[in-house]
């Protein structure tokens, strides 16, 4: 699956969210690689990370507007959207805070939405605008503890089938990646949330809970999904649109 780096998105102008870390760090780092110009969009951007930083809460709509406006203002020019900011909360359905449910889908679907929106006509200028959303397994499969994750991930795969078909027409692809357990910041903040709920220490959470659905025991590594997403957004992923890319390690077999 692997492009070859330099050649595949030369030029190519994308903008990328959730950038200053995990995924989305790795993200950034293989499309520069790949030759990409890429704009690095983060609540609080690391000046050293890969791709030029630009600050922006992706929870509101001003946000999401101005990290568009951002990137055409920047490039000239918007050839694909990689919507991939994200955060996690742990707790029962009945204890589930209603603040993080709000902000949970806030980052997770509406901005995706928002930035399809804002940046519909400039992915159409493109000619081959592509746009990218990070789900997880989560988009088809659930866990329990995670409702707002879990429904959030759901609604981006229905969002995406959408976008595939509006965009049809104007020459826009839509595509999510679906991977299962990634190595990254997110997860490993979840172990002391899992543990809690599970009644389990913490030394146990890795092997008994979060690597349990998987059918091949191990984390998933932020650049196979950077591998994905730069074949995606390169020549060889012009015909995958409106469909999940399931990265999971066997955990949807099941």
């Amino acid at each position: 699956m692997r492009v070859v780096p330099g050649l595949a998105l030369s030029d190519r102008a994308v903008l990328v969210t959730g950038a200053a870390s995990g995924i989305g760090r790795a993200l950034a780092a293989r499309l520069v690689e790949d030759g990409a110009r890429v704009l690095a969009v983060d609540l609080e951007p690391d000046p050293d990370g890969p791709g030029e930083g630009f600050a922006a809460d992706l929870t509101t709509r001003d946000g999401n507007r101005a990290a568009v406006e951002e990137a055409v203002d920047r490039f000239g020019t918007l050839d694909a959207v990689v919507a991939n900011a994200g955060f996690q909360h742990v707790a029962p359905v009945a204890e589930f805070p209603e603040e993080r449910w709000d902000a949970l889908v806030s980052l997770l679907l509406t901005s995706p939405f928002l930035l399809a929106k804002y940046a519909w006509s400039a992915l159409a200028a493109s000619g081959d605008g592509r746009f990218v959303a990070v789900a997880s397994v989560h988009g088809l499969v659930a866990s329990p503890f995670k409702a707002a994750y879990v429904a959030s991930k759901h609604g981006v795969l229905g969002l995406v089938k959408v976008l595939a078909l509006e965009g049809a027409d104007v020459g826009i692809t839509a595509t999510a990646i679906c991977p299962g357990f990634v190595r990254t910041p997110l997860v490993e903040a979840q172990i002391t949330d899992q543990a809690k709920a599970h009644g389990l220490p913490e030394r146990r959470v890795l092997e008994e809970v979060i690597l349990a659905p998987h059918a091949v025991k191990r984390l998933l590594e932020p650049e196979e999904v950077a591998d994905a997403a730069a074949f995606l957004l390169g020549p060889s992923g012009r015909s995958f649109t409106g469909a999940p890319v399931v990265m999971d390690l066997g955990w949807s077999a099941r």
